[in-house]
Order: C-alpha cells, then structure tokens, then sequence
C-alpha cells in the first residue's frame, strides 16, 4: 500500500489526483502531518508526501530502523513539477515510484542514486536476494575498477560492466558460501525442494526437515524457488506452513505425472498412499535438474516415525528472450514495457538502424548484436542462441514484433529450453490509422506485398478473397525499386469490388519526424508516390471521407445517411 500525505489544499489536489488514478493502491492520511507520516511510515510500504523535501526528513528521520525494511518515500512539490526519490530509492522501491508519480503527474522524476544516474543497474535491484559487500563493491563499479562475475550457478543478468578478473566480486551461487571483503553473493532461484508429508505432520517437523538438508549440504535457503509435492497434500498444514516460512510458492503435481518420474528411491508406501511410488524426488525432478539430496526423513526426537520427507534439486538456469516492438519510431509510442526489457537485456539483437533509434536507452556493459537488411532470420537464430547460453536478451523489431516482424522466425527457432516473453508494440497499421481518422473502425486485414517469403499468387488470392469480403485493407511493403508492379495489381483486384472513389490513405513514415500523409480515392492514387516506407489503407464500401479524415464506420446503420 502507498500512503499519500498532504499539508495544503494545494498538495491536496495532486495527492487526490494519484489517489483516484490508483485507487486500489493508495490510501490518504489525513489529520496532523507529523501523525499522518508516523502512521504511513509504519502501515505503508511506500509514502508518497506533498510536501517540501526537508520537512519530510525532519519527520521520517526518527522514523528510520533499516534501509532494508524502511519503506520508499517520494516528495511531490505543492506544484506538481518534481517526483523526488527521497528514501528507499533501491530497497524501498522509491527510484521505481518516483517514475510512477511522475507520470501521472505530469511531473519531472528526479533520482540521485549513484547507480541510475550512470545507468548501472543496483546489485540490489537485480530481482535476485543480494548479501556481502554491496556498498564496496557498487563503489568499485562506478569507480570504473575491475569487478570480477564468478557464476557458479547460469542464470540470466542483465548488463553488468563485469571482467574476468578483479579485486571486486560478483558471485552468483546457491551455496552457503562465508561473508568476504568486496565481495556481493547474488542467490539465484535455483533450488526446488520436493516435500512429502503424512497426514497430521507438525509444521516444525517439515521445516526442520528441509532447513536441515539444505544446511547439510551446504546450499542457501535463499536460493529456494519453490516447495513442490503431489495434489493429495496441497493442503496439507505442516507443508503450507513450511512453505509459507521459507516464503516460496507451493506447487503440487498430479499422482500420474509423478509417477512417470524416474526416481532413485521408490517407496511402495507412498503408492499405497497417495497412487506415486515417490513425492519428494519426484516432485523435486520434475521438470529435470540435478538431484543434489535424495530423498532424506525427518528426524523425531521421541523416537516415533518420521513423517517428513524432502529431497533437492537444482534446477539449470534458463535463458530469456524477450521479442520487443519498438513501435513506429516516435520515442512516446515506445511502450514502458520495451524500455523496461531493453535495460534488463544483456544481449540486444537487432536491424542495425532499429538499434540506432533505441541505443541511448541500453544500460553501459550491454552487448550489442546488429545487422543489415534482409538478415532476419540469421538475427533470429542467434537471439535463440545467446538466450540457451543463459543471457537475458533483447530481440527488437519496428511495430509490433509479432506482426511481419521478428517474433515469428524466432520462436520458430526457439524450443522450450528458454524462457520467451513478448512485449507488443504499435503497429504501422495503427500509427498509420490514427493519422488519417479511423479507417480501421470495422473489420480489417492487413497484407504484405512483398513477396520475398511468399509467392505471389499466394498474395494474390488474399487479396481477392479481402475485396470479395469488403474489408478495409492495409498494405505493408507496398513498393521497392525491384518490386513496382504489384501495388498496382493489387488495387485493381480491389478495383473490382469497390467504386473510383473510395477512399484512399497513405501515410509515410507515420509518427516519426518526417511524416506525411493525405488522403485519395482508389482510382487517383499514384503508386509511384509510394514507398518501403509507406503505409496503404484502402476503405471498404462503407469507407468515407468525413471533414477530411478517414472514416470507417463501426456499423452500417448511419451508411445510407452519410451517402
């Protein structure tokens, strides 16, 4: 929750402006400023205070316990103009929220942690539990020293300025390892931990059975992704509770898929019991991994049976692709979420003049992976291979990638070894759209004309069974020096279904500085005023040109009154 505290009528308004933008987030503390701050310092995880930026310190400075526990706090001036990352910038989350309010707001972010103004990542802001020596060695990458990455667990980072030697460490492990000197220890989330249980098993009996193995062979409870068993005890106390403790999600498997797990050490009593010769081992192998503790019992100080079982495994660290649309080109229309994927990728593949548009927002030590024109699938390839190598990497196309861009070689390429995310952008179709009208307001396709990777004929039968089903048609591709005829060819097919004065967009470089625009009819367009760069959108039967903007309407009804 997101406390919002206020002194003046002024502070007032923005403070209500967040509150009705996210409603299920926040929460207005009214009464005595200095009550209302002690009362969200202590029930909030982040406050939001409009109000100047000393008096907040005077009032939350009695307040601070532990950077690591002390929520974020952010300064609004009364005016709105500034977003100020005050307290918790990195642990508190308040870097993140200042952006937030900001933009809401209409406000100016402003964030004076070391690491963002260099655009270094925080070792503290990498999603991975941290230990050791963060100060010194955070310290030692801004100073530009020489900080060596020991990973002895794979796991996708994103772009750190590390090197293959150094007085400074970044060790990446899952073991139990002692606090060193100008050392950081990063706790990936490679260990599961499969858990059996009978019926009635004490909380403290599975706890101390899972806590007990992963002391004893030397791995870190940080480390641990999730606690797994079969359905049957998916509500079994002693296990949620445990689960609970340790603060990872339970998941449990069905008995059929456990028992086709091939286990070292298969019981007849938990077949008996719940229809799998194994639960711990299974359900911890599931998926594959390392099995680095079989299948060990609780032990019961009164003597009595065990009724706990765990076993461990550690599962290989995954690379990640995440296939980002960068949009039509202007910067605004680039989305929040690709500017997040491309500071988290380590690795950034990409068209070499995509690159260009998008390379002031990589983060210093990103390796950068750019080639020309009609390289797509070879650019694809080698997404797929950086991700199985374990980097977190960035496959950038214009629009959105999954539309007559990258997505579709790559994930043809990729297999379920790596994890792939997409992040959708705004089409050409869209930007395109939004500058004539809405000529896209009912049904519409959109097809290439480019038949570099399809046959023409194949594009011909599109095209006819779009002008038979009378809807609005957008042409990617629609012209090049080598391919002049088929633009022309396709209008007359449509031609055939549609009257001369149809209406007509065509936008060139839609959103980016030098775009242009207008509107025609089907018979006066002049494909050789067309272009590569061009974006072609021929209306339906119902299309109209409406005070000199593009219109389709979402209905026939109003059709006949418009004529």
């Amino acid at each position: 929750m997101i406390g919002l505290v206020s002194a003046t009528a002024a502070g007032a308004a923005a403070r209500d402006r967040l509150a009705a933008a996210w409603p299920e987030r926040t929460r207005v503390y009214e009464g005595p400023v200095a009550d209302a701050v002690r009362a969200a310092f202590a029930q909030c995880e982040q406050l939001v205070c409009f109000l100047a930026t000393g008096a907040v310190v005077r009032l939350v400075a009695p307040l601070l316990a532990d950077k690591r526990t002390d929520p974020g706090v952010v300064c609004v001036d009364e005016a709105g103009r500034f977003a100020v990352s005050l307290l918790g910038g990195h642990g508190g989350g308040a870097n993140g929220l200042a952006a937030e309010v900001a933009g809401v707001l209409g406000a100016e972010p402003v964030v004076t942690t070391a690491t963002d103004a260099v655009g270094v990542p925080g070792l503290d802001t990498l999603g991975l539990p941290v230990e050791g020596d963060v100060a010194g060695v955070t310290r030692a990458l801004l100073d530009g020293e020489p900080v060596a990455l020991r990973a002895e667990v794979s796991w996708p980072l994103p772009p750190l300025p590390l090197a293959a030697e150094g007085a400074y460490t970044v060790r990446v492990t899952d073991r139990l390892v002692e606090e060193t000197a100008g050392e950081v220890v990063l706790r990936p989330p490679s260990l599961v931990v499969g858990v059996g249980a009978s019926r009635g098993a004490p909380a403290e009996e599975v706890l101390g059975v899972v806590e007990g193995a992963l002391r004893e062979a030397g791995l870190s409870p940080a480390s641990v992704a999730r606690i797994t068993t079969v359905d049957a005890k998916a509500a079994e106390p002693g296990i949620v509770t445990a689960a609970r403790r340790l603060g990872v999600p339970l998941v449990t498997y069905p008995a059929g898929e456990l028992a086709g797990v091939e286990v070292p050490h298969p019981s007849d009593a938990p077949l008996a019991a719940v229809g799998t010769p194994s639960v711990a081992e299974a359900a911890a192998l599931l998926g594959g991994g390392e099995l680095l503790v079989p299948k060990r019992k609780s032990e019961r100080a009164d003597g009595r049976p065990a009724m706990a079982t765990c076993a461990v495994v550690r599962r290989p660290g995954r690379g990640r692709l995440a296939v980002v649309g960068l949009g039509p080109g202007a910067r605004d229309l680039l989305t929040p979420r690709a500017a997040a994927e491309l500071r988290r990728a380590s690795v950034l593949v990409g068209l070499d003049q995509y690159v260009d548009q998008i390379r002031d927002l990589l983060r210093p030590g990103t390796r950068v992976l750019e080639s020309g024109l009609g390289a797509e699938e070879e650019r694809a390839r080698t997404a797929v291979e950086e991700a199985r190598r374990g980097h977190a990497v960035a496959l950038i196309g214009s629009g959105d990638a999954g539309v007559y861009a990258m997505a579709s070689p790559a994930l043809a390429e990729a297999s379920d070894d790596i994890d792939v995310v997409g992040v959708p952008g705004v089409t050409a179709a869209l930007a395109a759209g939004a500058v004539l009208g809405a000529p896209l307001g009912h049904d519409h396709v959109s097809i290439s004309l480019s038949d570099l990777h399809t046959p023409w004929e194949v594009i011909e039968r599109r095209v006819r069974a779009a002008a038979e089903a009378d809807l609005v048609v957008t042409f990617y591709n629609p012209r090049s020096r080598g391919r002049h005829w088929q633009l022309p060819k396709a209008l007359a097919i449509l031609a055939e279904h549609r009257e001369p004065a149809t209406p007509v967009g065509v936008v060139r470089n839609a959103s980016r500085a030098d775009e242009s625009a207008r509107l025609t009819t089907l018979a006066a367009l002049d494909p050789g005023a067309v272009d590569m760069m061009t974006v072609v959108t021929v209306g339906n039967t119902a299309t109209r040109e409406i005070a000199g903007r593009m219109v389709t309407p979402r209905g026939y009804r109003w059709q006949e009154s418009a004529r």
